[in-house]
């Protein structure tokens, strides 16, 4: 086994060449460099490989088929939280569903609830609630903490997910992130996923923010892998996505802000005061 401080492009595939590991563990940020690799390299790495899994956060479709046409292997997306552990994963031998967590594992029991508590349908969006032996019995110390926490037996996530007829879950993105505008939710990462299967785009990331009249309007902060024509990208938004998720403006950055695990600190773009790249009423 080899860990690394910090994930570097050039040192990492480095270490691929010279230690030929045969399982890796990532973020979707990681995967996303990756797909630089050169296709004689990918298929060098791949040689000694046996398992890429990802985590921490959702992995846009986009990424996981263009990495197993680089690669020609299949990341194995899973999700899991500090107070439960990993819950739900895609299958090792099994159909690996692009855009997915996967299924429960063993012994864990889930519910999808909507804001009054209430069970969804398959294909509904809902929050995630979470029970079995890897979920936490309560924060030390920290009695309302645990009771707010805690539904009738079930550790309630602060996830919005959606539950396929046949199991498979698929993450929306944090209860905290839903953008409500003009009455309708939007979920963030339904708009994110459209953004990086442009060419144009190396990262995304969608925010609310607040306006008098809708009160609240998605605005987008894009990391480009070439020349961006802001029009022509929210025409392509127009065509694909509704009317209200058409995001309001695009930010372009250099870097979107992320944790030491790769989640992108949406809360640190809300403070940000930066210049859209295009505004529209």
């Amino acid at each position: 086994m080899r860990l690394q401080e910090r994930f570097e492009f050039s040192s990492t595939i480095e270490q691929f060449l010279d230690f030929h590991p045969t399982l890796f563990f990532g973020v979707p940020t990681m995967y996303v460099r990756l797909l630089n690799t050169p296709p004689d390299v990918a298929r060098e790495i791949s040689a000694s490989m046996r398992l890429f899994v990802s985590g921490s956060a959702p992995l846009p479709a986009s990424v996981l088929e263009e990495f197993q046409r680089l690669f020609g292997q299949i990341i194995l997306e899973r999700y899991g939280m500090t107070e439960t552990f990993m819950t739900i994963s895609n299958p090792y031998d099994g159909e690996r569903r692009a855009g997915t967590v996967g299924l429960p594992l063993p012994g864990i029991s889930f519910k999808l609830l909507d804001e009054e508590r209430n069970p969804v349908s398959a294909g509904q969006a809902g929050e995630l609630f979470v029970s079995g032996p890897t979920v936490l019995k309560g924060y030390w110390r920290r009695e309302e903490a645990t009771r707010a926490a805690f539904h009738d037996g079930y550790f309630h996530t602060g996830d919005i997910a959606v539950r396929s007829e046949d199991g498979y879950y698929t993450l929306q993105g944090r209860k905290s992130d839903l953008i409500i505008s003009g009455g309708f939710n939007i979920y963030p990462r339904e708009i994110e996923d459209f953004l990086l299967e442009q060419a144009e785009i190396a990262e995304a990331a969608v925010i609310g923010v607040p306006d008098a009249a809708r009160g609240e309007i998605p605005v987008a902060y894009i990391v480009p892998s070439s020349e961006l024509d802001p029009s022509e990208l929210e025409s392509r938004c127009r065509k694909a996505l509704a009317s209200f998720k058409v995001p309001r403006s695009f930010t372009v950055v250099d870097k979107l802000p992320r944790t030491a695990l790769g989640k992108v600190q949406k809360h640190i773009l809300r403070k940000t005061i930066a210049k859209p790249e295009q505004n529209r009423d």
